[in-house]
């Protein structure tokens, strides 16, 4: 019966990264996503910040540019993508995204958004998806992942970093942006944003789950990752707008590379790359 099949593909993916809990938080509120005064208010605001430090850290990156399409060419993974607030502008910005989300109503609200642009209709593809789900066929696929306001409702942090380090290619790019777990952000993030000002609905986090960066960047280092910026982030709910400050101890945002092919050959292919020529002028530079 389709019951039957339907609790036994929940339970085969019994090791999954989606939390089933936070699904339902989402599942209610997955027609709000593009109402700019609603619940993702300061999501949409946040675009005005975190859209330019991935644009502005990949061009750093990349030798060629292109005027009025600055990512062209580049293949991006949105993680946990919602209703498409990140993967848009993305689009926009001449990138190639897919978006996933495991809530089939993200997708479908995704869909739906981005069909009255032709332009980014192209551009962008939905998948209602876990990170799992897609990694056997989209190994070292992608340019850039960007996980952004997701890993604090994930179940499993390490394994979600491994599947991101599965889908990347050598030297891909990967941004996080999340809160630290300090007190700080418990009096704002929950107390005031969730429980006085109704920022965001009440339950939308929990802090147990946060993740301090310090955390953040032992996983990833610990898996091939290089972390090459860190940056504190500050919402003002007054004029709900993004700002950039130097401690991260409410909302930060990380970006990491992973190792180049050379990083994870044998130890044998580098000492005969080493005898073979000089070093090269630029190796070790690419920031």
């Amino acid at each position: 019966s389709l019951f039957r099949l339907t609790m036994k593909r929940l339970f085969s993916t019994s090791h999954s990264s989606v939390d089933s809990k936070e699904m339902e938080k989402f599942q209610l509120l997955a027609h709000k996503w593009w109402d700019e005064e609603g619940e993702y208010s300061a999501l949409h605001s946040m675009n005005d910040i975190r859209v330019p430090f991935i644009r502005d850290t990949l061009l750093n990156m990349s030798s060629n540019y292109h005027l009025g399409n600055p990512l062209s060419g580049v293949k991006i993974l949105d993680v946990g993508c919602g209703g498409g607030l990140l993967s848009e502008p993305l689009g926009r910005l001449g990138a190639s995204v897919t978006g996933i989300d495991p809530l089939e109503d993200n997708i479908r609200t995704a869909d739906q958004h981005k069909s009255f642009d032709p332009v980014l209709a192209k551009r962008i593809q939905y998948k209602s998806s876990s990170l799992e789900e897609i990694v056997e066929e989209c190994m070292e696929t992608f340019d850039v992942i960007v996980a952004s306001e997701v890993v604090e409702h994930v179940a499993d942090l390490e394994m979600f970093i491994k599947c991101c380090s599965q889908v990347l290619k050598p030297e891909g790019s990967l941004f996080i942006t999340t809160i630290n777990k300090t007190q700080l952000s418990y009096v704002l993030g929950i107390v005031v944003a969730e429980k006085i000002m109704g920022i965001v609905p009440e339950g939308t986090h929990e802090w147990e789950k946060f993740v301090p960066p310090e955390e953040l960047e032992r996983l990833l280092e610990s898996n091939g990752f290089s972390v090459k910026t860190v940056n504190g982030m500050l919402y003002n709910p007054l004029s709900g707008s993004w700002s950039w400050m130097e401690s991260t101890s409410i909302n930060y945002a990380m970006h990491a590379v992973k190792s180049g092919a050379e990083a994870q050959s044998s130890p044998t292919d580098a000492l005969s790359e080493m005898e073979s020529e000089q070093p090269s002028a630029t190796a070790g530079t690419t920031m």
